[in-house]
């Protein structure tokens, strides 16, 4: 036979029957009359040399060739949907445009790569970039839609949809002089240097606090800096011991003694989205390169 004789709007209606069980339910569901229902699968038939249904009381039922067929159809019409998606998803990729909101290390340690690859890739697409301190306005600018992603680490409100990106452990730093008296850091190392933290109201310096209190240590800082590089240059004077995650840190100086918390703790940094949102094809791009390039899943 000759396959440009076959229509998709026949394997259409092919699948449509199928999955109806009757001529008349597919036409209603279909908005055509019954006889052209008939007709398209009669032809359809006919172009084949194959009887796909069996016409009874009760209905059509498939025959075993008829059901081969219906599974191809309906791969097909998956298909045909997908490259209509496909192109759809070009064509807002043209001239796009992509809201981020990010706190500071995220931003200077994990976009500019992808970003690199984006701009590579979708180079029509308007990007636009927020960077914070910490993760509470990055999380507003999604609730308020300036921003279409955040990048934030855990907890998020239920209103979030999100996926883990990495875990940053929060290390201790020690100014060039200190020397460990054990093999391993002990909570005690931590009272009798200056406390240098964020000001009140930091996220990270929040979980810090909680975790310590957990085990009985109470911290008192003797400086509040905004600052990360601010803090790790002057642990580097001796000026006093910090906690930060290590991501908010780097680049540490050689000099700068680090070390894990006796007990660990880690921030777990990820990409989040309003749960109902509406995202353009430019974040839905950005969303799936990002996701490849930190392995996430």
């Amino acid at each position: 036979m000759n396959l440009s004789q076959l229509k998709l709007s026949q394997l259409r209606i092919l699948v449509a029957v199928a999955e109806a069980g009757s001529f008349s339910e597919a036409a209603l569901t279909l908005q055509m009359s019954q006889s052209a229902v008939s007709y398209a699968i009669a032809t359809l038939e006919d172009e084949l040399g194959v009887v796909l249904l069996a016409r009874g009381r009760f209905g059509s039922q498939l025959t075993p060739v008829g059901e081969q067929i219906v599974d191809r159809a309906q791969q097909m019409l998956q298909l045909m949907e997908d490259i209509v998606k496909q192109a759809n998803f070009a064509k807002g990729l043209d001239g796009g445009h992509l809201r981020l909101s990010t706190f500071r290390s995220a931003g200077t340690h994990i976009l500019p790569d992808v970003l690199a690859e984006y701009c590579l890739r979708y180079p029509a697409i308007a990007i636009d970039i927020r960077e914070y301190d910490d993760r509470t306005e990055v999380e507003d600018d999604l609730r308020k839609g300036r921003s279409d992603i955040g990048i934030t680490y855990l907890p998020v409100g239920a209103e979030f949809k999100t996926w883990e990106l990495m875990r940053d452990e929060f290390v201790v730093l020690f100014p060039p002089g200190f020397a460990l008296v054990s093999d391993r850091l002990e909570w005690a190392a931590l009272t009798p240097y200056p406390l240098i933290m964020a000001p009140v109201g930091d996220g990270c310096d929040a979980m810090v606090y909680a975790h310590c209190a957990k085990h009985d240590v109470t911290l008192h800082a003797t400086y509040q800096i905004r600052s990360d590089a601010t803090i790790v240059n002057m642990v580097a004077k001796g000026l006093g011991a910090a906690i930060s995650p290590r991501l908010a840190a780097e680049p540490i100086p050689g000099s700068v003694k680090v070390y894990s918390l006796p007990v660990p703790l880690f921030r777990v940094i990820s990409v989040a989205i309003l749960a109902d949102a509406l995202l353009p094809p430019a974040a839905f791009a950005f969303l799936d390169l990002l996701k490849q390039t930190m392995s996430v899943k």
